[in-house]
C-alpha cells in the first residue's frame, strides 16, 4: 500500500513538472493558468473567410481568434475546456446550431509532445524570410544558484522562444480580433492573449490586467516571449507586444492593420515603455 501510494505520489508531480500548465512553471499568479482543451475549426485559404468565422463566433459571445498555420491556410480556434468530452459537446452544439462544419479537437499543450495538429504545439518557423530565426540567449539566472531545477529551466526557456516564434507567425495578418465592443489596449491584448492560448497558458484579457501579473523584466534582461507594456503610466497602459529578441517585438499596431515588428529603440516606443512581464 505504501508502495502504491508512493508511485502515484511519484506519477502526479512527474505529470506536473511535464505539464506547461502546471504551477511549477507557470509563474505563481492570478490571472495565469493552462489551457484545456480547444476547438480548431477551419483550414481557409483566405484570411476574409476565417476573420468572417471569428466574428460570427465572437457575435455568440465566444472568444475565438484566428491564426495563419505552417501550411500558409488559417484557421479558427477558441475555448478552453476541462475534458475532451465537454469540447465535443460545445462543438456539435455548434455545428446543430450551423455556426461551424467540421473541426479538431485540440489537445492541451504539453511541452515536448508532438501535436496531432503540426504547427500549432510546436515551435513555428518566422512567417517572413528576410527575419533572421531569433535564438534564445541562455538565461543568466541559472547560474546564479537560486535553486531552480535545470530542466525546469530549460523549458521555461523553450517556451518562450515557442512563444516568440508562435508570435512571428501572425506578422502581415490583418488584426480585427477585437469584436464590436474593444476598449484602449483591447485589441493588442488580443493578439498577445491569442499567441500565448497557442503555447497552452491563459493569460488575462486587457494589457492592464496583464500588466499586473507574470514577473517584473528589466530592459537589459528581456527574453524571447516576454510580454513588453507601453503607455503613460503604470496605470494608463494602452498597448502590449510580445519580444522576439534582438531589442524588436511583435504587436498589433491598430485596429484592421497588419501585425508587424517594431524595434524597443523607435523614439516612440522609448518614450511610452512601461515594464515588461515573464510568465513562465
Amino acid at each position: 500500500m505504501i508502495c502504491r501510494a508512493l508511485y502515484l505520489a511519484f506519477f502526479l508531480v512527474s505529470l506536473c513538472v511535464t505539464n506547461i500548465g502546471c504551477a511549477a512553471q507557470l509563474k505563481a499568479a492570478k490571472g495565469l493558468s493552462r489551457i484545456g482543451f480547444a476547438i480548431q475549426v477551419g483550414a481557409f485559404s483566405e484570411v476574409k473567410n476565417a476573420e468572417r468565422l471569428t466574428a460570427k463566433l465572437q457575435q455568440k459571445g465566444i472568444e475565438a481568434f484566428y491564426f495563419r498555420k505552417d501550411s500558409g491556410v488559417y484557421a479558427v480556434r477558441f475555448g478552453d475546456f476541462e475534458t475532451w468530452d465537454k469540447a465535443k459537446k460545445a462543438a456539435q452544439r455548434l455545428v446543430a446550431e450551423k455556426v461551424i462544419g467540421s473541426y479538431f479537437i485540440a489537445p492541451p499543450q504539453t511541452l515536448g509532445r508532438k501535436s496531432a495538429e503540426p504547427g500549432i504545439e510546436t515551435a513555428p518557423q518566422p512567417s517572413l524570410k528576410k527575419l533572421a530565426p531569433v535564438v534564445p540567449k541562455k538565461r543568466k539566472e541559472e547560474k546564479t544558484g537560486d535553486g531552480e531545477p535545470a530542466d525546469r529551466a530549460k523549458a521555461r526557456n523553450d517556451m518562450g522562444a515557442i512563444a516568440a516564434r508562435t508570435a512571428e507567425r501572425f506578422v502581415g495578418i490583418p488584426y480585427r480580433w477585437g469584436g464590436d465592443t474593444v476598449v484602449d489596449g483591447m485589441d493588442c491584448s488580443g493578439f498577445a492573449r491569442a499567441v500565448y492560448n497557442l503555447c497552452g497558458v491563459n493569460i488575462p484579457r486587457s494589457s492592464r490586467e496583464q500588466f499586473r501579473v507574470g514577473d517584473n523584466v528589466s530592459r537589459a534582461d528581456l527574453k524571447d516571449g516576454d510580454l513588453v507594456f507601453f503607455g503613460n503610466s503604470e496605470t494608463e497602459i494602452n498597448h502590449v507586444g510580445i519580444y522576439i529578441g534582438d531589442g524588436r517585438f511583435v504587436h498589433a499596431p491598430r485596429r484592421g492593420d497588419d501585425i508587424k515588428i517594431s524595434g524597443m529603440d523607435e523614439a516612440y516606443f522609448v518614450k511610452r515603455f512601461i515594464g515588461a512581464k515573464r510568465y513562465f
